[in-house]
């Protein structure tokens, strides 16, 4: 993520947008772009209940309940009501608030249809940074910012595998965040067979992509270039607090 300047450029359309603009009676795609915002951050809404202290089994079943029931927020029209309509990270945050203190005692009936991610990987992601956090709400902001880089770790791995350099990537992916020890640069590029000045440049680009792919994925969560560069700053500041 990046602290750069909007783009003059007309927003594109999100999936965010996609929930809070106005369609036909009927229309299926605001509803199925909430349900996949749902699914790609709820580690986040894990990490908020787990912080809660609910046990891992049973906070994943609160998990799944809770964005089962965020459906509710359509009416008859599908239309998102009027005054939920601002970014989709203090949407969901707000959700989470009033449907555990209205709801909370049902929220193991109702998961719906789609089967839970295994809990072992969300209750590891959770165990690594749970110690650290003072609140569940500051559990589920460093929750949904670290998914918006997982998700774009993935997407950078995927890309770097189909041009055939993923050994290169697997040797700097730890030093993409950081820069490497001393004398880092000369041994990875030893091990690769390649110059120094090589692995240099590799790894800028890699950074320089990962950021694009963190601000694509955080760009479906707004409607606005306004709203992304605000977002952007909000969640560098999350994780730079956390460190």
């Amino acid at each position: 993520m990046t602290n750069s300047q909007p783009s003059r450029r007309a927003f594109p359309i999100t999936r965010w947008s996609m929930v809070t603009q106005v369609f036909a009676a009927g229309e299926r795609a605001p509803l199925d772009a909430l349900d996949e915002l749902g699914r790609r951050y709820r580690y986040a809404v894990y990490a908020y209940v787990r912080c809660c202290g609910h046990a891992p089994a049973i906070a994943l079943g609160i998990t799944q309940s809770f964005l089962h029931h965020l459906k509710r927020d359509f009416d008859a029209t599908g239309r998102l009501r009027p005054n939920d309509r601002e970014r989709f990270r203090r949407y969901l945050l707000e959700r989470l608030h009033g449907w555990l203190a209205d709801d909370g005692r049902r929220a193991h009936d109702d998961g719906g249809d789609e089967p839970p991610p295994p809990r072992d990987d969300f209750e590891a992601r959770y165990a690594r940074d749970g110690a650290s956090f003072t609140s569940p709400e500051q559990a589920f902001q460093r929750g949904f910012a670290l998914e918006v880089l997982v998700r774009a770790f993935e997407r950078l791995r995927a890309e770097v595998r189909q041009t055939g350099h993923l050994d290169m990537y697997d040797a700097l992916a730890p030093f993409i965040a950081c820069d490497p020890p001393p004398g880092q640069y000369e041994e990875v590029a030893q091990a690769l067979r390649t110059r120094p000045l090589a692995v240099v440049v590799a790894l800028k680009r890699l950074r320089q992509r990962l950021r694009e792919l963190a601000n694509e994925e955080l760009a479906d969560t707004v409607s606005s270039a306004e709203e992304l560069a605000d977002e952007q700053r909000t969640l560098l500041s999350v994780l730079q607090t956390a460190n």
